[in-house]
């Protein structure tokens, strides 16, 4: 029998892979969404079962609410109930204002936060029918402080996603708990593009006390504590997983 039911935005890569394998592992059904990369997805899912879990996928853009309702409709199709949304899909954004168009401001923000608020209004009802339910947000270090990467844009709306938890965690309260984590660089291939040196890299990990940089596993491990009863007394929190770089 399953451990419970589990839906994943943006999990065919990266930290939406390690997220979707954290949850098989420990027996829960897992579905999550993949947006371009069906090849991933496949991977993915097929990495989850190895693993003793069952997975499975569906196409969404987060930005669209007519493909989050068609995912929705899907996922419903596929589970009783959910008992964790992770708002993970997102986009990186590096460029300076000056140089960022109203239509790539539209486009992080419409992703990254508006994407937050369509699936998880859209999902609500499946966290409803749980006998217990949390959602654990994707935010960023960005979100929270001047990042040497992130752009304008991408900063506001990881900012705007650690708003909208802090609310939903009182508003959806006491049935539903909701927190986020808010990683600084992890090991993702969208990192890799501009740490593309071994001395860039070393930079990097330099900004963080424990000098390095997190591993896509190191952000699922707080998801996965946030996600669960474990952490049953924490509701509107922002997990760090920065290496210490808050604390400089």
């Amino acid at each position: 029998m399953a451990r419970g039911y589990v839906f994943v935005t943006g999990g065919d890569r990266g930290i939406g892979r390690a997220i979707v394998l954290r949850f098989a592992r420990e027996g829960f059904v897992v579905g999550f969404s993949y947006r371009v990369r069906r090849d991933a997805a496949e991977e993915t899912a097929r990495a989850a079962r190895q693993a003793g879990g069952e997975a499975f996928y569906v196409q969404m853009d987060v930005a669209d609410p007519a493909s989050v309702e068609r995912a929705y409709r899907e996922v419903e199709s596929r589970v009783p109930y959910l008992n964790v949304l992770v708002n993970n899909a997102g986009v990186l954004h590096t460029k300076p204002l000056r140089e960022t168009t109203l239509e790539e401001w539209e486009h992080v923000i419409r992703v990254n936060l508006t994407g937050v608020f369509l699936v998880t209004k859209t999902f609500l009802p499946l966290l409803e029918r749980a006998p217990w339910a949390s959602i654990v947000n994707v935010a960023s270090i960005a979100g929270q402080t001047g990042h040497v990467v992130a752009s304008a844009a991408y900063a506001a709306s990881k900012a705007g996603v650690i708003g909208l938890t802090r609310r939903l965690a009182v508003e959806l309260a006491p049935r539903i708990r909701v927190n986020a984590v808010a990683p600084s660089f992890v090991a993702t291939d969208m990192v890799r593009e501009f740490i593309d040196t071994p001395e860039k890299l070393e930079r990097v990990k330099a900004m963080h006390p424990l000098n390095d940089i997190a591993r896509p596993e190191d952000v699922a491990e707080a998801v996965y504590f946030l996600a669960t009863p474990a952490s049953r007394f924490v509701t509107g929190q922002v997990l760090g997983v920065n290496g210490g770089r808050l604390t400089c």
